[in-house]
């Protein structure tokens, strides 16, 4: 009783600072010794409510922003791009008025840190440290920008020698919603759930957002991973200003549960990647105690190093340190809302703002009184990193692919965004016996500054120093988009190799050979935006036909397995009109498109073939909504739609049990728990037809479900033996896959498999479920070989498991199919190498023949 008194009484206690602070003015947040400029507009000036009262949309964090800029000469507002909702994304630059006069020179200069030919001769001593502010990647992460807020207002009106000298020695860069879409998407839920009178108690729906919350952007993708594959507007955009000033420090303000503290960096020491510097994490440490007095002066509790990780260079937080420059996470217990009850007592949404606060203005003050050391990292780290290059093995790397000069050029895109120098070979010359011609081909001399990104997104490690990670232990491009590549060493590679230097790279080119036929034709499977060009075509009622064997033209082309075959005659469109639109296709999908004159083919089969069979266009339910992986789920939606121009009709899975599924010839089920959907109504839909595709754990329900024939395997494991209680958090933690790579082994004759030309294909895996092979030999079109792991770390538990298991599994069910994948085909946007598994799925997975899933259902019930 004693204590529910205690924890009513903290409760009124918290709702009672917390309405204090949302009444009060900004003295709950700013500095007591600082005075301010009357003339700039307070917060609640423009908004009409205080800080921390509400949850800032979006529209009204711009609001703010843009009167600032037009009243203060310390600020100028830039837009750097826009969400997919169309939403702004600015970026504030605040420094004194002097050095906005002279904002060019100052950037101009700054950049020339981190290149060795020119860093020697500046002055340090003279030159302003850059400082980046990231605030709320993660819109339900809503301290950072309501925060950005408060941060904007100090640096705009403060007054006094101390403002006005950190103003000169400091270029601020502050970007104040990094993610927009989700931020509005968090700030209308809270808002609408907030009463007059704030309600802590957990149970309240203002904590209990809806799917899939406001964590993500648009496509439900996690912005805070896409700072290396850059799939999004907000972060190619953002990238973009970054290199345009290489800041010194960069902070990313987060949040975490609400039964915590705050955390900031560095985290835990073993968890650095080796490519980034020791003296980063140094300097990591001593901005730290900035923090810690900031933190201490207004009583707030918090810890460091003790958890998180500056691994994958992919995060906000750790791409800084493999560009010379302080990356430093903060990370908030989240109120996710106004008022929530939590161990330590009600935490309140001002509370957890102004820890935000205090920590922007403790990096300000340590990038300040640390500008010269700061300054010295950066240019030490770029001559370090260009003399390491001078004595590494590998001098250079090349990519490309002969059959598909689309994802070659997606990758060289990447790349080129980060800063690194591309070029194209000057020769076609031969490695480990794949030819690269300057046609088809990249290369990327490892002798330049960007030495240790390059390092970064092409190695392949294996071992690790410890086996934990926060985030994914292995990202290699050239394996992630599955392209012919080899590592040169200087036996290998010569500068008088490189040829044209790439500034932005090309789309490649696309065309119709041959001019106009009256008879059919053809384009291989083997581009990337092949399914495109197909679904345009079926789109608009052509009748297309897909070949399921070889054949070669009297001209003497070989054709694949996958090749397109579009008749003339039959189609809705007259011969004239057919030609128009294959040129369109093929220009717009980078693809050659053949005009054929006759069917009569020499080898293998001939144009009317029953091989070649008939398409129909897919009509796709996605499942989407609680239980569901909104990632997941987001990174098909995203492919289909934002890449594919294919549009899957978004059904949630509280509603599946009432939608007509007959419109509809494909389901996908991305990861997830999939409970509340009828077994026997999805089981009927597949048996008249239908192809279903899941992946990730939405298996496991199937199988559970008798929904195909699944079977999982798994790990008997062995005698308990007693271990230290101590280490229970790292040994469950060393059995986590958080993400890695694994070789896998393709049947090329395989519908799923069309389009390939090598049968070794990279996969990424972020899962612990493994698939038995099927008993019936055609049904699994990839499997992961014997000695499957390429990059990152496993378990040796898991390894055991992954070895020979099904990557891809086909089983019949009626006259459906049901196709399996345990991992994630579409990971993270930039997984392009097995995109094509889960379109073929879409496109093939009703031409894949019936005998051999026959045969598979009777060598289930044997």
């Amino acid at each position: 009783m004693k204590k529910l008194r205690a924890l009513a009484l903290a409760a009124m206690l918290g709702l009672g600072q917390a309405a204090s602070a949302q009444q009060a003015d900004l003295a709950y947040y700013l500095p007591k010794e600082v005075n301010y400029n009357s003339s700039i507009p307070k917060p609640q000036d423009i908004l009409g409510y205080q800080v921390g009262e509400w949850h800032v949309s979006h529209d009204q964090l711009v609001m703010y922003m843009r009167q600032i800029d037009q009243l203060s000469d310390r600020i100028t507002l830039t837009e750097y791009g826009r969400t997919h909702e169309n939403r702004p994304l600015y970026l504030l630059t605040i420094t004194s008025p002097d050095n906005h006069k002279n904002i060019d020179k100052i950037k101009a200069d700054h950049r020339k840190l981190t290149d060795p030919a020119q860093s020697a001769s500046l002055n340090l001593k003279d030159m302003p440290a850059v400082v980046w502010m990231g605030y709320s990647v993660h819109g339900n992460e809503p301290s950072g920008s309501n925060a950005a807020l408060l941060a904007v207002y100090h640096l705009a009106a403060a007054q006094g020698p101390e403002i006005d000298k950190l103003l000169k020695e400091t270029v601020i860069l502050l970007d104040p919603s990094i993610n927009p879409d989700g931020l509005n998407r968090f700030a209308g839920w809270v808002n609408t759930h907030r009463g007059k009178n704030l309600v802590s108690d957990t149970n309240s729906a203002e904590f209990d957002e809806v799917w899939p919350r406001g964590r993500t952007n648009h496509y439900w993708f996690d912005l805070n991973r896409d700072w290396l594959p850059l799939q999004h507007p907000e972060s190619r955009g953002r990238l973009a200003k970054f290199h345009e000033w290489k800041p010194n420090v960069l902070t990313d303000h987060h949040e975490m549960g609400t039964n915590a503290t705050f955390f900031f960096q560095p985290g835990i020491p073993s968890r650095n990647h080796p490519l980034s510097p020791e003296n980063g994490f140094k300097l990591t440490q001593k901005i730290g105690t900035y923090h810690a007095k900031a933190l201490d002066k207004i009583g707030s509790f918090y810890y460091t190093e003790e958890s998180y990780d500056d691994f994958y260079y992919g995060k906000g937080s750790t791409y800084p340190d493999v560009n010379g420059a302080v990356g430093i996470l903060f990370e908030q217990a989240s109120s996710r809302g106004h008022a929530q009850e939590s161990v330590n007592g009600v935490l309140t949404f001002p509370f957890t703002i102004r820890n935000q606060f205090a920590t922007t203005l403790s990096t300000l003050e340590a990038a300040q009184a640390m500008r010269e050391e700061l300054l010295a990292h950066q240019r030490d780290f770029y001559k370090q990193a260009y003399q390491e290059s001078k004595s590494a093995p590998v001098k250079a790397y090349v990519f490309g692919s002969e059959k598909d000069k689309a994802r070659a050029y997606h990758l060289a895109e990447i790349i080129r965004q980060h800063q690194i120098e591309v070029y194209r070979p000057k020769a076609a010359f031969t490695v480990n016996k794949t030819t690269y011609t300057p046609d088809n081909a990249y290369i990327i001399p490892t002798g330049q500054p960007q030495y240790k990104l390059i390092e970064a997104m092409f190695e392949k490690r294996t071992t690790f120093k410890d086996s934990l990670f926060y985030d994914i232990s292995a990202w290699t491009f050239p394996l992630a988009f599955d392209l012919e590549h080899a590592a040169l060493s200087s036996k290998d590679f010569k500068g008088n190799q490189l040829g044209e230097k790439v500034g932005a790279p090309a789309r490649p080119a696309g065309e119709l050979v041959g001019g106009k036929s009256d008879y059919a034709y053809v384009f291989e499977w083997h581009g990337y935006y092949a399914p495109r060009a197909l679904n345009t075509l079926l789109e608009r009622g052509i009748q297309a036909k897909v070949a399921t064997d070889k054949f070669t033209t009297p001209e003497g082309k070989q054709y694949d397995y996958g090749t397109i075959l579009i008749p003339v005659t039959g189609q809705p469109v007259s011969a004239d009109q057919l030609q128009q639109l294959m040129q369109q296709v093929a220009a717009q999908n980078s693809l050659q498109v053949y005009a054929m004159r006759t069917g009569f083919t020499p080898k293998g089969i001939k144009l009317g073939s029953p091989m070649m069979r008939n398409l129909v266009q897919p009509k796709i339910l996605m499942l989407i909504g609680d239980g569901v992986n909104s990632n997941d789920a987001g990174e098909a939606w995203h492919l289909l739609d934002n890449r594919f121009d294919i549009k899957p009709t978004l059904v949630k899975t509280n509603n599946f049990n009432r939608v007509n599924l007959s419109k509809y010839n494909v389901i996908v089920m991305s990861d997830g728990n999939y409970a509340a959907l009828s077994k026997d109504k999805l089981r009927s839909w597949v048996q008249q037809g239908g192809t279903l595709v899941g992946m990730g754990d939405a298996l496991r329900w199937l199988a559970e479900s008798n929904i195909g024939n699944l079977s999982i395997k798994k790990n008997e494991g062995g005698a308990s033996v007693r271990r230290s209680y101590a280490d229970m958090g790292n040994d469950v933690g060393a059995q986590v896959i958080g993400g890695a790579i694994f070789e896998t082994s393709l049947d090329l004759t395989h519908p799923l498999a069309y389009g390939y030309t090598d049968t070794q294909l990279p996969i990424f895996r972020s899962n612990t479920l493994f698939l038995e092979p099927s008993k019936n030999p055609y049904a699994n079109p990839a499997l992961y070989t014997a000695n499957p792991l390429m990059a990152g770390y496993i378990s040796k538990a898991n390894l055991q498991l992954a070895k020979n298991s099904a990557a891809v599994d086909v089983s019949n069910l009626g006259a459906g199919k049901v196709i399996a994948m345990p991992d994630n085909p579409n990971f993270r946007a930039f997984w392009y190498g097995t995109n094509k598994l889960f379109l073929n799925s879409i496109f093939f997975g009703q031409i894949i023949n019936n005998s051999a899933a026959l045969a598979d259902e009777e060598a289930h019930h044997e």
